[in-house]
């Protein structure tokens, strides 16, 4: 029987046995899904020779976390690939705002907006490794950078607040702003949301939010290689339904939603610490919508054509109507739509000449409604033609999501509500977040510090417990991993 036990394949999850095997454990990994990834999966959805990341699509925390910075992903043969615009977001009458990687070029694009978007971002790229340290901690440490922190934080409060729209003046920089902060399915004028923004928004010129070759499942089947290297495996196709099934793991991490660690231990979970998971609140979901083109999607506005991601919704204010009508448990008539374009870096993905294209539309909690014919009036306002490119499509709706990663509960992909309370504070109001209270047991999934993204930093939290608290060894994770170098990109 191996040291440790994880459960879940996830980033966090093979992050966490990556650590974990590093400092010589034996170490075992169990996926109940058939294929290992997690939300880093990449599965041809829709037509043969078309492949399409099931989850996550883009990755600004590739090249900026901690962990992956210290892991490599270049060194492990994964191909980033950084498009020129990091993100857009289109405007009806044929414009966009552009989020380029250079700075510089962004503000040149924003006309009258241009300063104040160049007075918002620029100290944060400047400075964006504090940035990253800041949003990427357990959130229970004070960070180091104390200037980066209080400029980070006065700009949360600015835009978490009325005074959010005194910055700008025109329509795009706003509109622009408000597509980021969108991504944590939420209001986006709540603060959850408005610091994955300023998160988001520094890495878009710091490096961008790159794509790698092939798909997602690069990324962790990197993870994986270097796992088995190491001695370790990975089981797919293998439910884990009881702790007891590993009597002999000195420690057992589970990349996993509070709901799944309450099936797996309730009975053996104290009731208060049962009753504090029970209560997690989960939040806005997504309809996740996939299409294979037979060509690139005819954007209207110049240089949507480039970017990677884009975030179709129209204007601020309409974002925030979206968002509103997500929260209050209604489907928006006109929905926030995040869609991911690799076809722009990467030729691998399609047959030659074709695209897939990746949708998904904020819906919500434990929707069953198919909102594709939504995401394809979305995508047709601002790309006229688009329907006529679709060869074919996938959907997965927010109430058939779990069935493919128990961790979206309800189609959460977040797994957790992103409210002000359970960013600091998930999945309980305690100071180790990940170690629950039955002995070697820790949580080390979205639902713990710092929350959802691919980014490897809940599962390393974690195992850096484990290794302290089960084995002895006050060693560094990031010291484990080897020296800080970043990932190559193109």
């Amino acid at each position: 029987m191996a040291d440790v036990v994880v459960v879940g394949s996830g980033p966090n999850g093979l992050a966490a046995a990556v650590v974990l095997a590093r400092a010589g454990l034996s170490v075992e990994v169990y996926e109940a899904y058939g294929a290992a990834g997690g939300g880093s999966r990449t599965a041809e959805l829709t037509l043969p020779g078309f492949h399409h990341d099931v989850c996550a699509g883009a990755h600004p925390m590739a090249l900026a976390a901690p962990f992956f910075r210290a892991f490599d992903l270049a060194a492990h043969g994964v191909e980033l690939l950084a498009p020129e615009v990091s993100y857009a977001h289109p405007l009806d009458g044929g414009t966009a705002g552009l989020a380029w990687r250079d700075l510089d070029r962004t503000v040149d694009g924003l006309g009258v907006d241009g300063p104040a978007w160049r007075r918002l971002f620029a100290p944060l790229v400047r400075q964006w490794p504090e940035v990253v340290e800041l949003a990427m901690s357990d959130m229970r440490h004070l960070p180091i950078a104390r200037a980066t922190t209080v400029r980070f934080g006065l700009r949360m409060l600015e835009q978490g607040s009325p005074a959010w729209n005194l910055r700008f003046r025109e329509t795009a920089a706003p509109a622009l702003l408000t597509g980021i902060a969108t991504h944590a399915i939420t209001p986006p004028r709540k603060l959850p949301a408005v610091g994955a923004a300023l998160l988001l928004g520094t890495l878009a010129h710091a490096g961008g939010w790159v794509i790698p070759r092939g798909g997602s499942q690069a990324i962790a089947n990197a993870m994986i290689a270097e796992l088995e290297r190491l001695g370790g495996r990975v089981i797919t196709g293998h439910r884990v339904d009881s702790l007891h099934d590993f009597p002999d793991a000195k420690a057992v991490l589970l990349d996993t939603a509070p709901a799944e660690l309450l099936r797996i231990a309730t009975t053996e979970l104290p009731e208060r610490y049962a009753a504090t998971l029970r209560r997690f609140q989960y939040g806005g979901a997504a309809c996740k919508v996939d299409f294979a083109l037979s060509g690139p999607v005819p954007w209207q506005a110049e240089g949507c054509d480039r970017a990677g991601t884009l975030h179709v919704v129209g204007t601020r204010a309409e974002a925030m109507a979206a968002e509103q009508a997500v929260a209050a448990g209604n489907h928006a008539p006109r929905p926030y739509v995040l869609a991911i374009q690799p076809g722009v870096v990467d030729d691998t993905r399609a047959p030659a000449g074709k695209h897939t294209f990746y949708t998904y539309a904020h819906v919500p909690h434990g929707s069953t409604r198919d909102v594709s014919e939504d995401i394809i009036a979305q995508i047709s306002r601002f790309a006229p033609g688009f329907r006529d490119l679709i060869l074919d499509k996938h959907v997965y709706t927010a109430a058939q999501l779990p069935a493919h990663n128990a961790n979206y509960v309800g189609g959460d992909i977040s797994a957790g509500a992103m409210n002000l309370w359970q960013t600091a504070f998930r999945p309980a109001p305690r100071w180790n977040p990940y170690r629950t209270p039955l002995p070697g047991v820790y949580l080390c999934s979205s639902s713990t510090p710092p929350g959802p993204g691919v980014h490897g930093m809940s599962g390393m939290h974690a195992a850096g417990h484990a290794l302290r608290e089960r084995f002895g060894i006050d060693t560094d994770p990031l010291a484990l991993l080897g020296d800080q170098a970043g990932a190559g990109v193109r």
